[in-house]
């Protein structure tokens, strides 16, 4: 049986914010799964991004799902806020707020898919007994703020150690991997376990022109 192709979320970052509708609609006939949204706050990271009125007039856009990752703390008071803007995905850092499980039960009440996202730092086992309360799980492989970072190798053994988690539940959780993901990268990321990749620089590098191609070497 063949391998499942591996989710591409191009993270909208990274595209030319004067024409962000006509990047998404890109992106998607370019063969993208998802789309990837950093969301910033200037406090739980150092730099500022978008809100959910962005993502509101980008949903048109697109059919496929919104990844809507949350770097800002707190992150529970503007839950309802991106879910009503059309965020599919909802990921939360559990050191965005002092109740974690809370949270995630909360963007599932909302009729969202809620997930986790690692920082390089933070050790796997904070999800170890709420598994069934995660959609998706995030690995950082850079230190969250900022695109254009270089891959943080130690995370590999991460994405192998979330990836023996998320067998034993049985369940279909996305492994999802964000942070100086280049083709080369991709296939370390998805030889550990990862199966769904943010990439920003590498889809939206050379134009809309090259969104397919760049796409297709990402998925090797």
């Amino acid at each position: 049986m063949a391998a499942p192709k591996t989710l591409i979320a191009p993270s909208i970052l990274a595209a030319d914010f004067a024409r962000l509708g006509e990047e998404v609609r890109a992106i998607e006939a370019a063969g993208a799964d998802w789309v990837h949204v950093d969301v910033m706050d200037g406090h739980f990271v150092p730099n500022i991004t978008i809100g959910p009125d962005v993502v509101k007039a980008l949903r048109p856009h697109a059919k496929i799902p919104f990844d809507v990752h949350l770097m800002i703390s707190p992150a529970d008071p503007y839950l309802e806020a991106f879910r009503a803007a059309g965020a599919d995905y909802i990921s939360v850092h559990p050191e965005a707020g002092p109740h974690l499980n809370r949270t995630l039960k909360r963007i599932r009440e909302l009729g969202a898919k809620a997930g986790v996202v690692f920082n390089p730092s933070t050790d796997p086992a904070v999800i170890q007994w709420m598994m069934d309360e995660v959609d998706l799980i995030l690995v950082m492989s850079i230190n969250p703020g900022f695109g254009g970072q270089t891959f943080m190798h130690s995370q590999l053994a991460k994405i192998t150690a979330l990836r023996a988690m998320i067998d034993a539940t049985g369940r279909d959780i996305p492994l999802e991997v964000d942070g100086g993901v280049t083709p080369d990268t991709a296939r370390l990321c998805v030889a550990a376990g990862a199966t769904a990749l943010v990439a920003g620089t590498a889809v939206f590098r050379g134009g809309a022109a090259n969104y397919a191609a760049n796409i297709a070497a990402l998925r090797g």
